[in-house]
């Protein structure tokens, strides 16, 4: 048994402290990156933000909003081959969506017939989704799939340490998902005790990444969930993550996934992780007697149209990058300085924000 004194951080105890800027407008902010990758030869630019592989967001309706903002949508696993035929009947953008797998049998079965159809070539990105990343068959299985898709750009998760990060990365994945138990619809942490403060894992995870390099590139992270309000994305951008995967902030829209329920006269929509025992009964039929739920069933007051969000988002963070004088996205980490903030103080003032 050991204890670790150094105090880790979440996104709340933090602030950016304000920083001298030349900047005029915020128009004047450049969010597009362009990434190169440790294997895959392609490279991507965009605004680097996607939906987290969640049935109430990962979805065909999001993906055709959010590809015209150039951000990407992780597909949840519950989609079928057949539904893919039918999806991209219209959809011809593959910059901006990613396939998700599991790596059990089935999961890499349908893989397998993906590529055979000529499905997964429609693709840019291919996710694999495990909820333990330390699990030394998931490198096994990343190793497969690098062999199977040469040129994806493979992302795989969740972990929060440095050293398995490195060794993802080297076992062939481009991008490593960084978060256990940091989202809204995760109770991990409440469960099973395991997690990791979501800002120190993003930090110090970054920094192991960015050190895997070769001629093509680096090796990539995002910071996957956690992320309560645009600010935390901003956050996360300072702290070194390439890439921002929501969950929550994706969700309740009227074009997201879950169903619109009415109670009292107002409008909600469902949110659910995918361990929840409503992923697991409504996708696999059953929960597994050995497991526990370690995710959230909930109802959140809808929140109207995706599109007025995104403008929100991406307004927020120019306005970031105007306070820390950031000309682009890429400028986030040289120019954040972080200050500790007293953590009850901004609890009390949360807890009694009237909104207005």
């Amino acid at each position: 048994m050991r204890i670790l004194d150094e105090i880790k951080l979440d996104y709340q105890d933090v602030l950016l402290r304000p920083k001298r800027s030349t900047i005029e407008s915020r128009k004047d902010v450049i969010l597009e990156r362009t990434f190169t990758f440790y294997h895959s030869p392609k490279e991507w630019t965009g605004i680097p933000i996607m939906t987290a592989n969640m049935a109430t967001c990962g979805t065909f309706e999001i993906a055709k909003i959010l590809s015209k903002y150039k951000m990407i949508t992780t597909f949840h696993k519950y989609y079928s081959v057949k539904d893919y035929e039918n999806f991209f009947k219209t959809f011809k953008n593959p910059d901006y969506i990613c396939y998700t797998s599991g790596i059990r049998e089935q999961d890499i079965k349908q893989m397998k017939s993906m590529k055979q159809k000529g499905l997964l070539e429609k693709f840019s990105f291919i996710c694999l989704d495990v909820p333990n990343g330390y699990l030394q068959n998931f490198l096994e299985v990343i190793k497969d799939v690098r062999k199977m898709c040469p040129k994806h750009i493979i992302i795989a998760g969740n972990v929060v340490t440095n050293e398995i990060t490195e060794e993802i990365i080297l076992a062939g994945a481009d991008i490593v998902k960084i978060g256990i138990g940091p989202g809204a619809a995760c109770t991990t942490r409440k469960m099973t005790g395991v997690g990791y403060p979501q800002l120190s894992a993003v930090i110090e995870c970054a920094d192991s990444a960015h050190g895997v390099s070769n001629e093509k590139g680096v090796g990539r992270i995002i910071a996957d969930g956690g992320q309560q309000y645009t600010s935390d994305i901003a956050k996360a951008f300072c702290g070194g993550a390439d890439f921002n995967m929501c969950g929550s902030l994706f969700s309740g829209f009227e074009q997201s996934g879950g169903e619109t329920i009415e109670k009292d006269g107002k409008k909600f929509k469902e949110y659910f992780g995918s361990s929840s025992n409503k992923a697991m009964k409504d996708f696999y039929g059953k929960k597994d007697t050995y497991r526990a739920s370690e995710g959230r069933y909930a109802l959140i007051p809808h929140k109207g149209d995706l599109n007025d969000f995104i403008s929100e988002l991406m307004g927020a963070l120019r306005s970031t990058a105007t306070y820390i004088g950031a000309r682009q996205l890429k400028e986030f980490p040289k120019r954040a300085t972080f200050i500790k903030v007293n953590r009850q103080l901004t609890t009390y003032l949360e807890k009694y924000d009237t909104g207005n």
